[in-house]
């Protein structure tokens, strides 16, 4: 459907801009690539000319290489590119995470990348466009997905360290590198000590370094004396759970964090002794919201449940369609796996 559209083409690179001629977070490598935020399924190796906001820009050099060809504008600021204006504003999702605007003779598109509308302490907070036409996606666009207050949150998971402390254990959180593990940091704060994997610890000193301030945290590492340990808090990739090293922190308690704990029986199977409900995408209620404030005449929805979602914006008056993207959980799991095992060599 996007080739009806003058202004985006879906390729088999990704999504297409002829007037500007770039893409939007391509797949495959390409001369100039715009991208939404630095998670590996949206930002990936090999593009001639990157585009980013000035928060992700150390991210993406830290995990794509710091030779990359990398330009960065701030939220808002407006770049002209072959006729095409092109701004970035914030997504919610992670650090630096944007959605793409574009404006071409007056038609304006918006490509939101992964968002949340729900403010966390961490993230800067979405910020809805109006536009013709909304390009979103639906990860969690099922009704069951209803997420708590980050207030709310935070209160569950220190009284999880509280409580495992009382009975000599140590609390360890698995959530990706970028993202979960800064916004789990946020949460945790002032909890107790707060100890990272190296995966996390190396991206924190590229964002820190950078000028973004992040709670405090020490490395984890494989010969710390395991007293240092004991009652503490640790956060590591999911990559992780399982391993050796693992084995190694005295009487852990572990939590998976991911909003795919809201479905019983995700906590089973993992293997894992809690599962808390954090995720870094809109919910049910986030996705309807975000789009209405769009009043966008067009919505394509990508990875998720797009089926689901893009039927009942159609039902309640937007015409919106489904659009087939290598975007997602399965493929950012996947690529955040092979990221982290990068960058803790």
């Amino acid at each position: 459907m996007l080739e009806e559209n003058q202004l985006l083409k879906f390729t088999k690179k990704g999504i297409y801009c002829p007037q500007g001629k770039f893409y939007l977070d391509p797949w495959y490598p390409v001369d100039y690539a715009i991208i939404s935020h630095g998670h590996a399924d949206h930002a990936r190796l090999g593009m001639k000319r990157y585009l980013c906001t000035n928060d992700s820009k150390a991210i993406l050099q830290h995990r794509l290489g710091a030779d990359i060809n990398i330009q960065s504008i701030p939220y808002n600021e407006v770049l002209k590119i072959n006729d095409v204006s092109v701004s970035f504003h914030p997504a919610g999702h992670v650090i630096g995470s944007a959605q793409i605007r574009l404006e071409y003779k007056g038609y304006v598109v918006v490509f939101s990348g992964d968002y949340k509308t729900q403010p966390d302490f961490i993230s800067t907070p979405f910020e809805p466009i109006k536009c013709h036409t909304f390009i979103t996606e639906s990860t969690f666009g099922l009704p069951i997905y209803n997420w708590k207050t980050e207030e709310e949150l935070q209160t569950e998971l220190q009284s999880w360290v509280k409580t495992n402390q009382a009975n000599n254990r140590t609390s360890v959180f698995f959530g990706y590198s970028l993202g979960k593990a800064q916004r789990l940091m946020s949460l945790l704060d002032g909890c107790d000590d707060i100890y990272v994997h190296r995966a996390i610890h190396n991206l924190n000193n590229a964002i820190s370094g950078s000028g973004i301030d992040l709670p405090k945290s020490k490395l984890w590492s494989a010969d710390l004396d395991k007293k240092e340990l004991q009652n503490k808090i640790i956060i590591a990739p999911p990559a992780l759970l399982g391993s050796r090293m693992l084995k190694r922190v005295p009487n852990a308690a572990t939590a998976l964090c991911s909003g795919w704990m809201q479905i019983r029986g995700n906590k089973r199977w993992q293997a894992v002794d809690a599962g808390f409900v954090v995720s870094d995408h809109a919910d049910w209620n986030g996705l309807i919201s975000a789009v209405k404030a769009t009043e966008a005449e067009r919505v394509y929805v990508t990875h998720g449940s797009q089926a689901t979602f893009s039927k009942y914006l159609n039902e309640i008056g937007i015409e919106a369609y489904e659009l087939k993207t290598e975007y997602g959980d399965e493929a950012l799991a996947q690529a955040e796996k092979e990221t982290e095992k990068i960058e803790t060599e």
